[in-house]
């Protein structure tokens, strides 16, 4: 599985539509400072899921939209699409090429598609659990971020550890089943309920 190609459009600093390809091994995008290196892994991060703007270096979700300069307006929306080559069946879908796009317009409103499909930002996070590629896994690092993982508690250090591991899909599902039964057990405990009022009414009744 590997990034085969990224198209931006209204993002940031990319008014207009740039579509960048990967090949096999290793790829280098070089450039002066501000020509939009660091918005390509932001854009990344977002496609991917993220929802913090904090992360992604805005005040709001809204100010990741191309904002306008002196020769272009304002747009009106974003949107972003990452090509992932599949061939190995690493992502747990039958596709050899899969494709996540998000959008989000100055509104608010916001969608994801899976291969131009609409689909939920759930859908697209557990796609990427335990592939070491989502919006907080150890695949797409920032350098501050570096120093973040060092510096940080160990917790947070655990949770790549345990991404690349692959541990973390048996997490969540673990955590899925013990939702689901609480909420079985607060069921059973309701018609508990009901049948202790049946069974006294029915004896004063009687």
């Amino acid at each position: 599985m590997y990034l085969s190609k990224i198209e931006l459009f209204g993002f940031k600093s990319f008014a207009n539509k740039v579509r960048i390809k990967f090949d096999k091994g290793l790829t280098a995008i070089v450039g002066p400072n501000g020509c939009g290196k660091t918005n390509i892994v932001d854009a990344m991060r977002w496609v991917l899921g993220e929802q913090k703007s904090s992360l992604l270096r805005s005040s709001k979700m809204e100010n990741i939209i191309f904002n306008g300069s002196k020769n272009l307006k304002p747009l009106n929306l974003t949107e972003v699409s990452l090509t992932i080559e599949n061939t190995r069946n690493v992502l747990p879908i039958e596709y050899t090429e899969v494709t996540v796009t998000r959008r989000l317009y100055r509104n608010g409103e916001s969608e994801f598609l899976l291969n131009q499909v609409s689909c939920r930002l759930k859908d697209i996070l557990d796609l990427f659990t335990d592939t070491g590629m989502g919006s907080d896994a150890y695949s797409v690092i920032e350098l501050k971020m570096i120093e973040e993982i060092i510096s940080n508690k160990s917790e947070e250090r655990l949770k790549l550890f345990e991404e690349a591991a692959g541990v973390n899909r048996y997490k969540q599902r673990r955590k899925q089943t013990f939702k689901l039964l609480d909420s079985t057990s607060q069921d059973l405990s309701r018609v508990d309920d009901v049948l202790s009022e049946k069974s006294e009414t029915a004896s004063e009744k009687s």
